[in-house]
């Protein structure tokens, strides 16, 4: 009997099986191994939005826990895998200049935001108002982070490589079964896979799709990520992540044309280089209408819970969630509501 099934294995599944490995509580993983949009994503920690310079959603609370929780994993897997960058935000205008100095002298934000404008040295990037930095910022190597940590739960037979089929699934009123295995709970964190979860699949997780593109440009030199209509993140070797697009449309994993030509547009706004694409790729965020992530117990299966809707700022958001969560099922902690799946009445009735 194991404590916990966990059914996906992007930033959320891996956090809450971290959560568990720290307990001491027995669980598995069970994962398709592809559409997963944390591989896709740059895997920016970033605290401010900075399209309104206003602070992120509990960016503070998130950052606190998630740099600890993310080194201890370091720790673990014996590998490095936070990167701290200065991020610096463009600015088009001297009113975006005067809208930073405002916004960087508020409380909350005065923290995160450098007040004094850096000057661009780079020949190649266009920008003649300056930068405004901000602080504590970063990059997770998602991918390499969730490679690992795979790695690690396959040799102690925690990781199972396989669609989860809903029809082998069953439950009862102690535990749940699926084929072999016996659990005391199910954990759904599955991403934007949650719109074909039957128990789940009510919930209001929209759903928004990103393209990004990787380029190679020797003469950058970029040691900084660059924020203007998309963030330009270096990736080392003279690589570059170019990114991303939202569609709430478009519902497919495929890359685009019309995708690959926005970003090339707005890179052209930003750079003045040659540089050659290196490769495209797109995948859909977990978002909710409220851009609050979703947590809590189904109400007809005391034993099935879900953890998801992370949204674009998953690096920062999901190891905060997983532990909520956790402390929900094991202390009986409250779950606030803002993120509790209750909020919304309607699914909750049905």
């Amino acid at each position: 009997m194991l404590d916990y099934i966990i059914v996906g294995f992007g930033l959320a599944g891996m956090s809450f099986a971290e959560q568990l490995r720290k307990q001491n509580k027995s669980f598995i993983i069970i994962d398709k191994g592809y559409e997963t949009s944390s591989i896709v994503a740059g895997g920016m920690y970033n605290p401010v939005i900075l399209k309104r310079f206003t602070l992120s959603w509990k960016a503070k609370e998130q950052l606190d826990y998630a740099i600890p929780f993310y080194k201890e994993v370091e720790l673990l897997l014996g590998n490095r895998f936070l990167k701290p960058f200065s991020v610096r935000r463009l600015f088009n205008s001297i009113d975006d200049q005067n809208n930073w100095i405002v916004a960087s002298d508020k409380p909350n934000l005065s923290e995160f935001m450098n007040p004094c404008f850096i000057d661009n040295k780079n020949e190649y990037i266009d920008a003649h108002h300056k930068y405004g930095e901000v602080l504590y910022a970063g990059r997770l190597l998602v991918a390499n982070l969730l490679k690992d940590y795979q790695q690690y739960l396959t040799g102690s037979d925690q990781y199972l490589l396989e669609d989860f089929n809903f029809n082998e699934l069953s439950h009862f009123e102690d535990h749940i079964s699926y084929k072999s295995l016996k659990a005391k709970s199910i954990i759904f964190a599955e991403g934007f896979g949650l719109k074909n979860n039957p128990y789940f699949n009510r919930l209001p997780l929209v759903g928004n799709k990103g393209e990004t593109l990787v380029i190679h440009s020797p003469n950058l030199k970029l040691n900084h990520i660059v924020k203007s209509g998309v963030f330009l993140i270096p990736l080392g070797d003279d690589n570059y992540f170019v990114g991303a697009t939202y569609n709430r449309n478009d519902k497919d994993w495929k890359t685009t044309e019309v995708g690959k030509e926005e970003l090339l547009l707005k890179l052209s706004s930003i750079i003045k280089c040659n540089y050659q694409v290196v490769s495209q790729d797109a995948g859909i965020r977990p978002t909710v209408g409220d851009r609050r992530p979703l947590l809590g117990r189904h109400p007809k299966y005391s034993n099935y819970y879900v953890l998801n809707g992370m949204g674009t700022r998953g690096v920062m958001v999901a190891p905060l969630m997983s532990k909520h969560l956790y402390e929900f099922i094991e202390n009986d902690s409250l779950l606030d509501e803002e993120i509790n799946i209750n909020r919304f009445k309607k699914w909750n009735r049905s």
